[in-house]
Order: structure tokens, then C-alpha cells, then sequence
């Protein structure tokens, strides 16, 4: 069967089973009348939908208000996305997101028995029936709307994007889906556009999308009822518990920074390595499946690596018919708005963007670094060892000299080693006193000071970040720049110093 064919069959199952329904009332029911501004009413000061149009090499947002008229505008467009969230502002970007109106799940792979199943499957309890079902071309989008949004606060953006795999995971089978293996299971995140309904699918102008009411609107609370306890959303509505008066009190220098200067949040800059590397992942590894999404992550990835946007773009239409011939299937080609619309996760927001959800939405297998059982303070013998050498020849002592006395490290590595530890202990444990335990017992807050004050261009391992976030809290709060590498790289980069170096010829003065 063609996929033309099985857009037909679907929409023919779909019809007698379910009522096929308008864009408007589609929307509406998504966005209920009051949701958005009001147009021409700035007073309203409320969020509202945006709209994404690709046209040729160019992507417009539209600013959508609470008439809905932008959407029914764009009937029979070509390339037209919008997520089921309200933004502040005229991008959608996850800082500007607001208010979460329900979860939509991509089903690709979906011919007639599939579709059966999947109904089969939701009747009888396996997983929850979706409130519309859109048939989108080659696939099916699942839409769970709402009863009452979500607030967005940023703290639940990696809940609701866990959340929304564990709904994917129950959903996509062997049962209702003909990509069966794992890899091909497409994991999307929360903030991710779809097709507009009415607007064109892939096979073209004679094959729109088309959605149908398929069920009632759901809560967070029901969806959690198909997941196991470990997986479900719990505390999405609340905020932090401490009140603005108390975070100027608690960290006088973040307040300062975030609140009265306005500057952005800390992070850490990743070398560039990574970037380029996972462009060669790319090239070698990406499957049809996934190919927009390996894009995204290249783009989240220049992010976190300070590639600017220009040669990120370059390199994404570079990589344009690499990907493109990967499927010989003429209604599944990889197109130039693709990939303007894969370049989304350019922004601040997703500079923390993980190793293991980039191998989740990528399907491209990414084992992390591996010490060969080792732990880490033999896995970075050999640097420390290039460090004696070049002590040796130079007459130095690399441990000497720096600022902080032998009680630091001791009082550093004690806390290391016993994160829930009492000072009482620490001072039995290292023999030191009282008063010495005391003073270095805050020891991030000491090491962000030393990197604040003698400058950052200090390398961190990843295992060293990961051991330690306390140590990367505090050095957000006070705006440092953390550089970070991996663990193998840390150690090539200690060699290449050592051998450019040549301390083998230096002579003691």
C-alpha cells in the first residue's frame, strides 16, 4: 500500500468511527475562548499562540489571538506548525513559553491494522485514548488536551518532557506502530510544532491534514494513572517555596545579578570537540526516522559550545542532502524548512541539553565515557602524573602556592566523600579543629571565589561536574564560566600540553 492509499484508509476509518471536526473548532476546543489576548487589547496582558509558516528559505511566526483567525488564515498553506502552548511574545522559544494546553504525540509508521490496534489498545484500558486523532500524512498525531493548562514554570520543563516519553513509550508498539525497533521510536519534547490542521501534509495540496474527536479532555492525574509510580508528573503545580524577599537574603550576589541587573543565569561552556563531533555522528549514523531531530540536537549542542548561528546554519544545509538520501521514499524528502524549523532548539534555554536525551530523540547510540572500571582518581592518573613530570623539571610544586592550604583539600575531600556528612564527623575523621573545619566547610563557595578571582580558564572534567553540583549551584549564583571536557579529552589535552611544553629540556635555575 502507497502512502497515499493509507492516507485514504485512515481517513476512511477514522470517519466512520469518530466525527471529523473543523480547524476552528479543533483549536478552540484547544485554546478555550478567553485563553489568549484579546486583538488590540495589549490590557488584556495575556499569552498567546505563535504560529510558525516556512516559506522557501524564510520561517514567519505569527502571532495567533483569542479570535483564532491567524490559524483559520493559513487553510491549504504549505508548511504551517504550532504547538499547544501559549507564549509570551512573538517567538516560541521555551522561555517564552507560558501555559501548556496538552501533550501531542508523533505516531509515525501507522498503516490500518496499526490504526485498529491503536484504538483497540486504548479501549481496553493500555493506554489512555486520545482526546483528537490527526491524520497527518504518513502518521497519526495523538493530542491529550487539557482540561485546565499546565503552568510552565521552567523547573518542570524536564518533568513534562519525561512525562511525555513515558505517554510516547506506552503508545508506540509493535502493536500500533510499523517501526518496531527502538531506535525508531521518535521522542519529541514538549515545546515541538506540528502540522497545522487544514493546512498540507507531505504527500501534498490534495492530501491535507485532517483531525478527528476521538475522545474526552484528560488531567495530569489521569494520564499518571497508565504509568508506573517512577515515571508519573508529580508537583507541577508548584513554584520554588522561597518567596523573591528570600533569595535577596539567602544569595545577596544572584539577587543582584538576576533580579536587579537582570543578567542571565550561569552556566558552563562545553568545548567546541563536541559540536564537531556530532556532526561526524551524523554523517555516519543518522536514520530516516530521525534525521530532524539529529539536526535539533546539533543545534542545542552549538549552543552549549558558543557555535555561532550563521555556521550552525551552514553547517545544517551542508549536511541537507547527506540526510535527504537516506530515504528513497519521494514523500519522505528532508527539506530546507526542515531544517530552518529543526534550528529551534538554537537558544539559551537548552544549553543543559543532556547525553541521554540527545541519544533518546536521536536514535543514535551514545554509551557514555568508560574508565574501564575505574575510578575516577585513577582514571586521571595520567594527567596528574604529566604534572610530577613537569614539577620535576621545573623545580615546582604544582599543589603549592595556590591560595588554599593542605586543611582545604582535606576538609574538600572529606565532603566529597560524605555528601550528608556533620561537621562533627569531619573533625573526627580528619583529625583537623574545630575552627578549620568550619572555615573550609563551604568549600564550593571557596573554589567559585578562587576561579572568580584568578580567572576561568580552568578545565573540568564531566565526571568531576556531574560529582559535584553543589560546586556548579554556587558558581551560577555568581555568574562564573565554567569550561568542560571530557574525561578522555581532559587527559589528550594534559599530554598535547605536556608534549608542547618539552619540559624534558628545561633546566633548573
Amino acid at each position: 500500500m502507497t502512502d497515499k492509499q493509507s492516507y485514504r484508509v485512515k481517513n476512511e476509518y477514522l470517519a466512520e468511527n469518530y466525527s471529523e471536526v473543523t480547524p476552528m473548532e479543533f483549536y478552540r476546543e484547544m485554546f478555550p475562548l478567553g485563553s489568549f489576548e484579546r486583538r488590540g487589547h495589549l490590557e488584556d496582558a495575556k499569552a498567546n499562540g505563535i504560529l510558525t509558516v516556512i516559506e522557501g528559505d524564510k520561517a514567519r511566526n505569527y502571532v495567533v489571538f483569542d479570535d483564532l483567525r491567524e490559524i483559520v488564515g493559513q487553510k491549504g498553506a504549505e508548511f504551517a506548525i504550532m504547538s499547544p502552548i501559549g507564549y509570551s511574545g512573538r517567538n516560541r522559544t521555551a522561555k517564552n513559553a507560558r501555559w501548556l494546553y496538552g501533550i501531542a504525540i508523533d505516531l509515525d509508521g501507522v498503516e490500518y491494522q496499526n490504526l485498529r490496534d491503536l484504538f483497540f489498545q486504548a479501549k481496553n484500558g493500555f493506554f489512555p485514548q486520545p482526546t483528537y486523532t490527526v491524520n497527518s500524512g504518513h502518521g497519526l498525531h495523538l493530542y491529550y488536551l487539557f482540561e485546565r493548562p499546565v503552568p510552565l514554570y521552567p523547573h518542570l520543563h524536564d518533568k513534562l518532557r519525561s512525562f511525555k516519553y513515558a505517554l510516547t513509550d506506552l503508545v508506540w508498539n509493535r502493536y500500533t506502530s510499523t517501526y518496531t525497533e527502538r531506535e525508531q521510536v521518535q521522542y519529541q519534547g514538549i515545546f515541538q510544532g506540528f502540522r497545522v490542521v487544514g493546512t498540507q501534509s507531505k504527500l501534498g495540496k490534495r492530501y491535507p491534514v485532517k483531525v478527528f474527536r476521538t475522545g474526552e479532555k484528560t488531567t495530569v492525574e489521569q494520564l499518571n494513572s497508565y504509568l508506573a509510580e517512577d515515571k508519573r508528573m508529580t508537583g507541577f503545580h508548584y513554584q520554588s517555596d522561597l518567596t523573591l524577599s528570600q533569595a535577596k537574603e539567602k544569595y545577596p550576589e544572584w539577587y543582584e545579578r538576576r533580579i536587579e541587573r537582570g543578567e542571565g543565569r550561569g552556566r558552563w561552556h562545553v568545548n567546541r570537540a563536541l559540536y564537531d563531533w556530532w556532526i561526524k555522528k551524523i554523517e555516519e549514523s543518522a536514520s530516516p526516522g530521525h534525521r530532524y531531530h539529529c539536526l535539533s540536537v546539533l543545534a542545542a549542542y552549538a549552543v552549549k559550545c558558543d557555535v555561532a548561528e550563521d555556521e550552525l546554519l551552514s553547517d545544517a544545509m551542508r549536511l541537507l542532502p547527506i540526510l535527504d538520501a537516506r530515504s528513497d521514499d519521494d514523500h519522505n524528502r528532508l527539506t530546507r524548512r526542515d531544517v530552518l524549523d529543526a534550528m529551534h532548539l538554537y537558544q539559551e534555554s537548552y544549553v543543559n541539553f543532556s547525553r541521554s536525551e540527545a541519544e533518546r530523540v536521536s536514535g543514535i547510540s551514545m554509551p557514555p565515557n568508560k574508565r574501564n572500571g575505574r575510578k575516577q582518581e585513577v582514571h586521571l592518573r595520567g594527567a596528574r602524573a604529566i604534572q610530577q613530570i613537569n614539577d620535576e623539571a621545573d623545580g615546582t610544586n604544582w599543589r603549592e602556592g595556590n591560595g588554599r592550604p593542605s586543611a582545604y583539600e582535606k576538609v574538600k575531600a572529606w565532603r566529597i566523600a560524605n555528601s550528608m556528612g556533620r561537621k562533627a564527623d569531619c573533625i573526627r575523621d580528619t583529625g583537623l579543629s574545630k575552627p578549620t573545619v568550619y572555615k573550609w566547610w563551604d568549600w564550593e563557595a571557596v573554589e567559585a571565589q578562587r576561579l572568580k578571582e584568578e580567572g576561568e580558564g580552568y578545565l573540568w572534567t564531566e565526571s568531576e561536574i556531574m560529582a559535584n553540583p553543589g560546586f556548579v549551584e554556587e558558581c551560577c549564583r555568581r555568574g562564573i564560566r565554567l569550561n568542560v571536557v571530557s574525561d578522555d579529552e581532559y587527559e589528550v589535552l594534559m599530554m598535547e600540553r605536556y608534549l608542547q611544553e618539552k619540559p624534558w629540556k628545561k633546566r633548573k635555575s
